[in-house]
C-alpha cells in the first residue's frame, strides 16, 4: 500500500502550441479540446470542494 510510488503530476503551465501552422478546423478542435479538459478541472474543484464541506460539516463543533 505504501510501497506505491508517487505519480508524477502533469506540469502546472501548459506548453504553447504552435498555432501558427494549424489550419483553422485544427484550431477549432483544439479549443474544444480545451474546453473540454476546462470543464473536467472544474468537476475535480468542485467535488473537493463538496468533500471538502461534507468534511467541515461532520466536524463542525456543537455548542
Amino acid at each position: 500500500m505504501f510501497d506505491e510510488e508517487p505519480r508524477p503530476r502533469a506540469s502546472r503551465r501548459l506548453e504553447p502550441a504552435a498555432l501558427a501552422e494549424w489550419a483553422e478546423n485544427e484550431l477549432r478542435a483544439y479549443i474544444e479540446d480545451l474546453k473540454a479538459e476546462i470543464a473536467r478541472a472544474e468537476q475535480a474543484i468542485a467535488a473537493r470542494s463538496h468533500q471538502r464541506a461534507a468534511a467541515d460539516a461532520f466536524f463542525r463543533k456543537v455548542e
